[in-house]
């Protein structure tokens, strides 16, 4: 049998759980622009000495949740979060991050690093209610950004409607679960023979 991706995707509420990110260089951007796209409510911090004037920039008249400290990282900083991404360009650094999290217990991504992650940050296309990851298990983020531009342009971009019709319908059938599972599979079995079609 060939290699497979054994990741278990979720989809988490970062507004309800706390974000550190050590670093504020390219890296941290990188990862902070993309969280924000995704969850603008995102509770996060970041540590750094130096914050990148992009980050700056991405901040600069928002309401974003986004709290910066301007000192090294110490490992006192890791009381406070739930989740951890260490983004520096500092390869010592980030694994040291990474021990002291997983010393505390806590989720931790290292960026480019995919052996000292628990979880990865895959490519995100949203529509609406609906929400798509992608991911590589770390093989190629490149691959993952193309295949997320494909899904962006073939997805319409009014899936909530649709979505909010489901939910009415779910919502209104009797019966127990897998009466309800057999009937939206009967609904939404037309959606794939349209595309086929």
């Amino acid at each position: 049998m060939s290699e497979r991706n054994e990741l278990y995707p979720i989809f988490l509420k970062l507004h309800q759980l706390k974000l550190l990110i050590v670093g504020a260089g390219e890296v941290g951007y990188e990862k902070l622009s993309f969280i924000l796209k995704s969850s603008p409510k995102a509770q996060v911090r970041m540590v750094a000495p130096w914050v990148s004037p992009e980050i700056e920039e991405l901040l600069a008249g928002q309401s974003f949740d986004v709290e910066i400290t301007r000192r090294p990282f110490k490992e006192s900083d890791l009381e406070w979060p739930d989740l951890v991404i260490a983004a520096t360009n500092l390869v010592e650094l980030n694994q040291s991050v990474q021990e002291a999290a997983k010393a505390r217990q806590k989720l931790v991504n290292v960026a480019d690093t995919p052996a000292l992650c628990d979880f990865y940050l895959g490519s995100i296309v949203t529509k609406g209610f609906l929400k798509v990851a992608v991911s590589t298990n770390g093989q190629s983020p490149t691959f993952a950004k193309r295949f997320r531009q494909l899904l962006e342009e073939v997805l319409p971009d009014d899936t909530s409607d649709l979505l909010e019709n489901l939910k009415e319908i779910r919502d209104r059938l009797g019966g127990d679960f897998a009466h309800k599972v057999k009937e939206l599979n009967r609904i939404t079995a037309s959606l794939l023979e349209e595309e086929v079609t």
